[in-house]
């Protein structure tokens, strides 16, 4: 069996003794995850008094106290005592403090109307282009029928002409045989 060594560690007002084959064991004994040791939080005890009792049970943390109550009260920071303020004859009175304005808690404004207001602005939008689309269609298709009516009337006005100048011709023939 590996050589126990006794460790310490400060818990408040009191110090954590455990007997342990490592440190690594030690700070599991004593739940930490961070290194003590490392941090100077922990170290090895070398006083045989103070080994005794981690040694009668191996792997236990045994708690002990830190000095007695009066040496532990005794440790406490002083509190600094309160100055009496001096109030001249001359001196006037200090305003008092403005009493605590509350507040009312202002409810976060509603965004329904103004996600309804947007809403319903896409959708227009929307219904706008495809009205649009609409009606380019319908002027492509009426180009498409202007272009066609145009060539029927061109065809049309090009048999007339013909026939006008055939007429015409005939016409110059038969005034000219009716002049000699």
């Amino acid at each position: 069996m590996a050589k126990l060594k006794v460790y310490r560690t400060a818990i408040g007002f009191h110090d954590a003794y455990v007997a342990a084959p490592s440190k690594k064991a030690a700070l599991a004994a004593w739940g930490s995850k961070a290194d003590l040791f490392a941090r100077g939080m922990a170290e090895l005890v070398e006083d045989p008094a103070l080994s005794a009792a981690p040694l009668a049970a191996p792997g236990e943390v045994v708690r002990l106290s830190r000095g007695t109550r009066d040496e532990q009260i005794a440790a406490l920071p002083k509190a600094a005592a309160k100055r009496a303020r001096v109030v001249e004859e001359d001196d006037e009175p200090a305003p008092r403090a403005a009493k605590r304005v509350v507040r009312k808690v202002v409810p976060k404004p509603d965004r329904g109307a103004l996600d309804k207001a947007e809403a319903a602005l896409e959708a227009a939008e929307v219904a706008h282009a495809a009205e649009a689309d609409a009606l380019q269609a319908r002027i492509r298709k009426l180009e498409t029928e202007y272009r066609a009516l145009r060539k029927v009337q061109a065809a049309r006005v090009g048999e007339l002409e013909e026939a006008r100048r055939a007429a015409d011709a005939a016409y110059r023939e038969a005034v000219a045989a009716a002049s000699e």
